[in-house]
């Protein structure tokens, strides 16, 4: 009998996803969430808090490898350290932790937070894969669907990224977190290099709304219009998606 593969935010975008590719695999999943939840086929739901350092020690018990998909733009080094600390206890095999491309380029206060996340986990005792990604096509389309009704549609100016289809992502780690512990992996970026000017008129198109969109400059942001968002390096340094922004808001919007 396989440990169990414990997955941390395992109800949030990328974490669901994740233990459906898991579960549907056949591994023994369990999900770390603050909430109780009712059990499922082939899931096992244990609840606990990492940022209040709460319930995770009986969370990791028995478990082989650890998907650590949790994040808040708030205490989620500090989340990581307390996950990491009971994983090296609990004697865990592997640690697979997603990050972000440019992580080490961006200077917001979330950004930081996550390349802190990474030297904790590249610092334990507990062997680990790290993969980075771009940002996820999700995100976009939430902005963009709050906007929509606007007469007028503000989009910064120069925001340059490369996005994914959180399934491929999903796909990637449900891959890494049956595998052996591998290091730095090479990052997962998107199909297409552009910007959110583009892909919000894209949308915009998509749902067949006429409204203007407006590039308005702001500023703290000139690290990302330099591109640095974007993958760095030969193209054999990093693995390219396949799901285009057209091909991900067709699925979506039907």
């Amino acid at each position: 009998m396989t440990s169990p593969i414990l997955v941390t935010g395992g109800t949030g975008t990328l974490g669901r996803l994740v233990v459906s590719r898991l579960r549907d695999a056949g591994a023994d999943v369990r999900v770390l969430s603050r909430k109780s939840r009712p059990a499922e086929t082939g899931v096992t739901h244990v609840t606990g808090d990492l940022a209040k350092d709460q319930g995770i020690g009986p969370a990791v018990e028995g478990v082989g490898t650890l998907v650590h998909c949790a994040s808040d733009k708030k205490g989620d080094a500090e989340a990581t350290r307390n996950l990491v600390r009971a994983a090296e206890a609990a004697g865990v095999a592997h640690l697979v932790y997603i990050s972000i491309v440019g992580v080490e380029d961006v200077s917001f206060g979330y950004f930081k937070s996550k390349l802190e996340s990474e030297r904790v986990v590249t610092g334990s005792k507990v062997p680990w894969t790290l993969l980075r990604v771009t940002q996820f096509y999700d995100f976009i389309l939430n902005g963009a669907q709050k906007a929509k009704k606007l007469p007028l549609v503000p989009v910064p100016a120069g925001f340059k990224v490369q996005p994914i289809d959180p399934e491929e992502v999903a796909s990637r780690l449900a891959e890494l977190a049956v595998d052996k512990a591998a290091g730095r992996v090479p990052d997962l970026v998107g199909p297409q290099a552009t910007d959110a000017v583009a892909m919000i008129r894209a949308y915009l198109k998509a749902v067949h709304r006429g409204s203007p969109v407006v590039p308005v400059w702001m500023p703290g942001l000139g690290r990302i219009r330099a591109g640095g968002l974007l993958p760095k390096g030969p193209r054999e340094g990093y693995d390219t998606a396949r799901v285009t922004w057209e091909e991900f808001l067709a699925a979506r919007l039907g």
